[in-house]
C-alpha cells in the first residue's frame, strides 16, 4: 500500500510539472525600450534572442534543451550555444515561471517580466531542424551528427538558425524573424542576422515541402547561391 500510495504521488508531482512545462510551448515577444527580446519553446528546447529592429542590429542568442526541474513552476536549461558567453555551453540554469492565459511570467532578462505569447506551435514545420542531406555537384551528401552544428527552430510563425559547436562553445552565426508556409512555398522575414545587418527587413523564399517527415528546402541562399538541403528533426 506504501509503495503503491508513492507511485501515485510521483505520477500526480510528474503530470503537475510536464502539464506546466507544455504549457511554456510555443513562441512569446517582449518588447523593452528599442529591444525585441523573443523566447521560442518547441520540442523541449528554447532559444531566447534579442535585436533591434530599428537599427539591425543583433545583440545576443542563447539556448538548449530544457526539462521540467522538481518545483512544479521552474525548468532546467542546458546551454548548448551563447552567442556572448562561449563559457555558459555544457552548463545548466533552473528558471521559475508562470503562465496565466496568453502572458508568461520569467526572468531571462535580469528581472521578471511578462512575455506575450505569439503562437502555440501549431504549424507543420513547428520543431527543431538539422541539415542531413545537401546537394553539391548535383549529389546528396549526408551530413551526419556531430558537435558542430546548424540548427533551425520553428514556432508556428518565428524562425531561427544557429550555427554552433555545443562541446567548444563556438557560435558561427545566427538568424531569425517571421515565417510562411503555404502551397510548397516556404517564406523567412528577416528581423535579425548576426552576420550582415542590411538583411534586415529583406524576405527570402524558397520552395519547400515535407516527405516523410523529411523537410525539402531548395532556391537560392541569402548570398545568391543556389541549395537543396534536407532537413529532419532532431526530435521526434
Amino acid at each position: 500500500m506504501k509503495k503503491l500510495s508513492c507511485i501515485l504521488s510521483f505520477c500526480l508531482c510528474f503530470s503537475l510539472v510536464y502539464g506546466q512545462t507544455t504549457s511554456l510551448a510555443g513562441a512569446w515577444q517582449l518588447k523593452k525600450e528599442n529591444l525585441h527580446h523573443t523566447l521560442v519553446l518547441v520540442d523541449n528546447y528554447l532559444s531566447y534572442s534579442v535585436y533591434n529592429i530599428e537599427d539591425k542590429k543583433f545583440v545576443n542568442t542563447w539556448g538548449g534543451p530544457y526539462k521540467p526541474a522538481k518545483q512544479a513552476d521552474h525548468f532546467e536549461v542546458t546551454i548548448e550555444y551563447n552567442a556572448l558567453k562561449p563559457e555558459e555551453v555544457q552548463k545548466k540554469h533552473a528558471y521559475q515561471f508562470n503562465v496565466a492565459e496568453e502572458v508568461l511570467d520569467i526572468n531571462v532578462t535580469g528581472e521578471v517580466e511578462k512575455w506575450q505569447r505569439l503562437d502555440n506551435n501549431d504549424a507543420p514545420l513547428a520543431g527543431v531542424w538539422r541539415i542531413t542531406n545537401r546537394k553539391v555537384d548535383d549529389k546528396l551528401q549526408e551530413m551526419p551528427l556531430r558537435d558542430r552544428r546548424t540548427l533551425k527552430i520553428l514556432s508556428g510563425t518565428r524562425f531561427q538558425w544557429v550555427a554552433i559547436n555545443i562541446k567548444t562553445g563556438e557560435f558561427s552565426g545566427t538568424g531569425g524573424g517571421t515565417y510562411t508556409f503555404s502551397n510548397g512555398k516556404y517564406t523567412e522575414n528577416i528581423d535579425f542576422f548576426s552576420r550582415d545587418g542590411s538583411r534586415v527587413g529583406t524576405a527570402l523564399a524558397f520552395d519547400g515541402k515535407l516527405e516523410e517527415g523529411k523537410w525539402h528546402h531548395s532556391g537560392l541562399s541569402s548570398k545568391g547561391d543556389p541549395i537543396y538541403e534536407i532537413w529532419s528533426r532532431m526530435y521526434q
